[in-house]
């Protein structure tokens, strides 16, 4: 693939048609997976329409919407009938200022982003009820590369991404040593800031630590209380405040067990998984090439599991996410619900090995489809 090439968002065309006038366009997503070059790409389409771009990181925009009035915003925008506030949360009662901006100027069309739905979901949600629509962006995913490669490209690509993941920027770095400082700088420059700065915490070793022991435990059920012993000085309460704000940074999500109240089935516990392959590895600090590492099935898992969320949420797709575990050890790495329908999927690195669909699973839900992916046939299930 040429790395010069534009990579079209597969949000792009849905972000053009949801921005209307009187209403929030809220874009949510980590920080650097591309939220501002989509937000550019779109404004050096615009023929017609003036727009004014302000950043909530820049302590003269925050001061500018200090006052809020009707008079103070309509003199903020002037003759502009666009305005997009990048890192929107980082201004006080932004909600509520959107609100008054979009109910009083004419014609007004707002875009805000955000890197945390902790701020922008508390701070924008209630005031903005009936008057916006939210999307999500991730790093890139094999649906978008899909558009400027082919099957080969792909397939001699999935190593590298296997490693270090798909944030934008990457496409334009040549070198492994290079990939890995950016990734590694990412993490302690970027990517914990948000929550660092939240109110209360200031632990940032803790929060690294509990990082890394939610990276060596990705796809296996992670216990809050053996967490809890490994962090001295972090209680259970704590440790789940932390798993929260880090799910609402982006960084991290959790996945619940799968049951229709079988009395064998494991529910309680939860399985933690990375956003991006190259996060959880700079976390660890560990890029050494696949053929060198015993974490190969867990980075397969990780890298599938979060390229399906992608999948689904770019094709508008409602669907709940399980695994699937009993007592008597039985397992599948991913349930999916979308209305009645269940879907169970294994992930296996090497794809010569036989898998079986448990017999538990086959007997409860005889109704559900079961398939094994493998890297001969993961595009399909990912694209």
């Amino acid at each position: 693939m040429d790395n010069n090439k534009h990579i079209e968002r597969a949000i792009f065309t849905a972000f053009k048609e949801k921005l209307k006038p009187q209403k929030v366009l809220i874009l949510l997503g980590a920080r650097r997976v591309g939220k501002t070059n989509l937000i550019k790409t779109y404004l050096k389409e615009l023929k017609n329409e003036e727009y004014i771009l302000l950043n909530g990181d820049d302590q003269r925009t925050i001061d500018t919407f200090a006052e809020r009035s009707v008079q103070n915003f309509k003199k903020i925008i002037g003759d502009k009938k666009i305005i997009i506030i990048d890192e929107a949360q980082k201004i006080p009662d932004i909600g509520l200022k959107l609100k008054l901006m979009v109910d009083e100027i004419e014609g007004i069309k707002v875009v805000a982003t955000g890197s945390s739905v902790f701020d922008l979901s508390n701070k924008l949600g209630e005031p903005l009820v009936g008057r916006e629509y939210t999307m999500r962006l991730y790093p890139l995913a094999q649906v978008e590369f899909k558009a400027k490669e082919n099957y080969f490209d792909t397939k001699e690509k999935l190593a590298e991404r296997l490693i270090f993941g798909s944030y934008p920027e990457l496409e334009h770095i040549q070198s492994w040593k290079e990939k890995a400082d950016y990734l590694e700088g990412m993490v302690n420059s970027y990517l914990l800031r948000d929550i660092l700065e939240y109110q209360g915490i200031k632990k940032a070793d803790k929060i690294f630590d509990l990082l890394r022991l939610i990276a060596f435990q990705v796809g296996k059920e992670v216990n809050i209380d053996e967490l809890a012993l490994n962090l001295k000085g972090l209680s259970r309460n704590t440790i789940e405040a932390y798993l929260d704000l880090l799910s609402k940074v982006f960084i991290i999500y959790n996945v619940k067990g799968f049951s229709r109240n079988l009395r064998k089935e494991i529910v309680k516990t939860s399985r933690w998984y990375f956003y991006d392959n190259g996060i959880r590895n700079a976390i660890i600090r560990n890029f050494s090439e696949l053929d060198m590492r015993a974490d190969k099935g867990d980075l397969w898992e990780n890298y599938l599991m979060a390229e399906r969320i992608k999948f689904n949420s770019y094709s508008n797709k409602r669907v709940n996410f399980y695994f699937w575990r009993t007592y008597d050890q039985q397992e599948i790495d991913l349930i999916e619900e979308e209305a009645d329908e269940l879907r169970a999927f294994e992930f296996k690195w090497n794809s010569k090995k036989k898998v079986k669909v448990p017999g538990g699973w086959k007997n409860n839900y005889p109704e559900a489809t079961f398939e094994v992916i493998h890297p001969d046939n993961y595009l399909d299930f990912i694209s």
